[in-house]
């Protein structure tokens, strides 16, 4: 699917990004992704540009975020909203619910087939099966049943990964968050993200609240009214804003 072009400007914007698949190239294990290295160049001039109006959205918990983009230590939602750390540093956690009962009954799964992984976070369960993609019903399955018997959670479906998650947290009400707080109010947010769970974001920023913009990474439908192609593509277009700015 052709890119369709979008307009970010650091001095009026507030720009919000999804990491995996949007940032990075996805990779067969969470831990292998690669950061390259002049988009963390790219991203701490952005965010000095706008005034420290940039954040990360991501499922991962902000640890994770953190050790990926070090030495940055960015505004950034985890894990789908579940810990916010906002502009002047403040971590918010939201209320989580216990999971252990749900890892119980999905690690006989796991431990019986080597090809899926099991995430723990901060009120979420995770089952990635990208090096099993064959098991993805039964993992559909495997998890349903799991959550059947629960309250508190919603089951989230990403690119080979299902997710148990706390109910009523997702991207668009961390992106609402920050949209409350300086130096974010007042911006016009633009949020880029690739995958099924970034499109509550996409629909709060292009809202009547939000008069927004969306962009999708990647092909596959999407309400975001732009697109880019790649991870690459986006990083092209984000360092050609920081070469108009210099001219």
């Amino acid at each position: 699917m052709p890119s369709i072009p979008f307009d970010y400007d650091p001095a009026s914007d507030a720009l919000f990004l999804d990491f995996d698949g949007t940032l990075v190239d996805l990779a067969a294990r969470p831990e292998d992704v690669i950061v390259p290295p002049q988009l963390i160049e790219t991203l701490w001039k952005l965010h000095s540009l706008s005034q420290g109006a940039l954040a990360i959205i991501s499922g991962r918990p902000l640890a994770q975020i953190d050790h990926f983009l070090q030495p940055l230590q960015l505004p950034a939602a985890g894990t789908h909203g579940m810990e916010r750390r906002s502009a002047d540093g403040k971590l918010t956690r939201l209320p989580a619910p216990d999971t252990a009962r749900l890892l119980a009954r999905l690690k006989p799964l796991v431990d019986d087939n080597p090809g899926l992984l099991l995430e723990l976070k901060q009120g979420a369960v995770a089952l990635h099966y990208r090096h099993a993609p064959q098991l993805e019903q039964i993992c559909i399955q495997a998890i349903t049943a799991a959550l059947a018997p629960e309250s508190g959670f919603t089951l989230l479906r990403g690119k080979m990964v299902l997710e148990a998650m706390t109910s009523g947290v997702d991207k668009g009400q961390a992106i609402a968050g920050y949209m409350a707080e300086s130096p974010f109010s007042g911006r016009r947010p633009v949020f880029a993200g690739d995958d099924v769970t970034d499109e509550s974001g996409f629909s709060w920023v292009q809202s009547e609240q939000g008069k927004g913009l969306g962009i999708k990474v990647g092909a596959g439908p999407s309400v975001a009214r732009a697109r880019v192609t790649s991870p690459a593509d986006l990083h092209a277009v984000l360092f050609g804003i920081l070469g108009a700015e210099k001219g």
